[in-house]
């Protein structure tokens, strides 16, 4: 089906198993790819398409070279009470991560608080899945993830902290609809750069620099992004490297910057069950009136709507569950060339 701006509109199951078989083809267990996909075809219906699957070329590169390993087992290193470490060896981020959350959820139900870090992880994809994932549970998330650098550290000119992701979630009185926040500590997510690159487009000023360090528009001369409200945004993600890395004894950030070899990412899985802080029946009642208080703001001038975290996003997904998921046609074209080099069948919507 055809969408504007030469874009391919597919529907999201049909895009879900078009990812798992092309990560499949490109040498995941397929268990792992069916994991794979549903996170990337998450963020694909929130219209989160940095984090979607434009991100599955790059995915199957990295088992080529030896980055992911596809036949990991996550096991757990360390831990007392609510908390555990596990180890991931390389294994696919959502893999990972879900192992994770699975952990601090049953930790949290145990102890009230479940606090899991997993280590040696590759690409996590989009937090707000598995923070998500916990709110429907009926426990309240919180998630972040550590890598090398990727983002300009404020006041100097090169890579210094990475762009370390940060996802908060709840329940509300509607069990279905929990209030999931999710941001990056960059002025914008990297994969944002390669969607734009993919559509053809550019990029605002801001948002990136490039080789010389100087701010461009053109996401092909990109080589870093730049952080989120300067020397906040630096100092943030500076504490979420030492909450996921620098606790678990695998630092990422001193590691790149003294030569080190990189030694796979880190992520923090937090869950809280409401029933240990006293307060369960009344809890997802009083964020439900908390958001109701929100919307009830009088919107500023030239704004149609007070929007919550995450509502921009869960009205994108109920219109694509509708009418399909769209593709950017360079993301399109490439997902294509790669299912016919791996020979993984093409959806009819795609060829």
């Amino acid at each position: 089906m055809a969408a504007p701006g030469g874009q391919r509109r597919i529907a999201a199951d049909a895009l879900e198993r078009f990812a798992a078989d092309l990560l499949a083809a490109g040498g995941f267990a397929p268990d792992h790819a069916a994991e794979t996909a549903a996170m990337l075809v998450w963020a694909n219906l929130r219209g989160v398409e940095s984090h979607g699957v434009l991100r599955i070329p790059r995915y199957v590169e990295m088992v080529g070279l030896g980055l992911i390993n596809p036949k990991a087992q996550v096991r757990q290193v360390a831990g007392r009470g609510a908390v555990s470490v596990l180890d991931a060896d390389q294994a696919p981020g959502a893999v990972a991560m879900n192992v994770a959350t699975e952990a601090a959820m049953g930790q949290a139900r145990d102890h009230g608080v479940g606090w899991c870090v997993v280590k040696r992880i590759t690409h996590a994809g989009a937090i707000g899945f598995y923070a998500e994932k916990i709110a429907l549970g009926g426990l309240v998330a919180m998630v972040m993830t550590a890598s090398k650098p990727l983002m300009i550290y404020h006041g100097s000119q090169a890579e210094g902290v990475s762009t370390n992701p940060l996802a908060i979630a709840t329940p509300t009185a509607d069990p279905s609809h929990p209030l999931v926040f999710d941001m990056s500590t960059a002025a914008v997510a990297a994969g944002k750069i390669t969607a734009a690159k993919d559509a053809g487009r550019m990029i605002p000023l801001g948002w990136a620099v490039d080789a010389e360090g100087r701010e461009t528009t053109d996401p092909a001369q990109v080589k870093a992004v730049l952080p989120m409200a300067g020397p906040k945004g630096t100092g943030l993600s500076l504490m979420i490297e030492v909450l996921s890395s620098v606790l678990v004894g695998n630092p990422l950030i001193a590691a790149a910057l003294n030569g080190a070899k990189e030694p796979g990412g880190n992520g923090v899985v937090v869950a809280l069950d409401p029933t240990a802080f006293g307060a369960e029946a009344q809890f997802a009642k009083g964020v439900s009136e908390l958001t109701a208080a929100i919307k009830a703001l009088p919107a500023a001038a030239g704004t149609e709507a007070v929007l919550l975290p995450g509502e921009r996003g869960d009205g994108e997904r109920r219109r694509r569950l509708a009418a399909g998921i769209p593709l950017a046609a360079g993301t399109a074209s490439r997902l294509v060339t790669l299912a016919n080099t791996l020979g993984a069948a093409v959806p009819a919507e795609l060829a």
